[in-house]
């Protein structure tokens, strides 16, 4: 039953594009290299959140995630030198402390509040987005910011979709978080 609201909410996800310009796109974080090269679904994410900037959509990219990979390097780190590769010469933020979804939404809030970010656009791939809402409504990204989402329809999707292995993970990472409590309201 929880795939199938998963998968219902990631479809419904990828038809909805915010219209409203926003502050910053945070763009959550995700292990960096699968099966030896680097990992679609990451930089799908990043890809998504350039798109947003280049339409001028963000001003501001936040990249969060502080998984190292082989080269010591942090997920956010790793997805700052991507953009930065691709051409991207905006605004960016940095968050590279954070070990989960709940801690990307914890750790980003501060930086983004120093940052003056009232608004957001939380880009994660399009089964990620529902567990990550649910977090959000729990308030593990505090209070004053104006939130809206937007899917990222990497190859791992494209390819992929729920089959993919993140879908299939994300059932039980979403019964792992509400088995913890972290969808009441104002837990830690």
């Amino acid at each position: 039953m929880l795939f199938a609201i998963i998968g219902l909410h990631a479809e419904k996800s990828l038809t909805s594009a915010p219209a409203a310009k926003h502050d910053a796109a945070l763009i959550l974080g995700n292990r960096i290299h699968m099966h030896g090269a680097l990992n679609p679904c990451l930089t799908g994410r990043v890809d998504k959140g350039l798109s947003l900037a280049a339409q001028g959509t963000v001003s501001t990219l936040a990249m969060t995630g502080g998984r190292k990979n082989k080269n010591s390097k942090t997920e956010a780190e790793f997805m700052a030198a991507y953009a930065k590769q691709k051409g991207y010469q905006g605004a960016m933020l940095i968050e590279a402390e954070s070990r989960s979804t709940k801690e990307n939404l914890e750790f980003s809030a501060p930086i983004l509040k120093a940052a003056h970010i009232n608004t957001i656009i939380i880009v994660s791939e399009p089964y990620h987005l529902w567990r990550t809402e649910e977090l959000v409504e729990a308030g593990h990204l505090g209070q004053g910011f104006k939130v809206t989402y937007a899917a990222a329809p990497s190859t791992c999707w494209t390819n992929w979709g729920m089959l993919s292995q993140g879908a299939l993970r994300e059932p039980l990472a979403t019964m792992h978080n509400f088995a913890k409590g972290y969808f009441r309201k104002n837990s830690t």
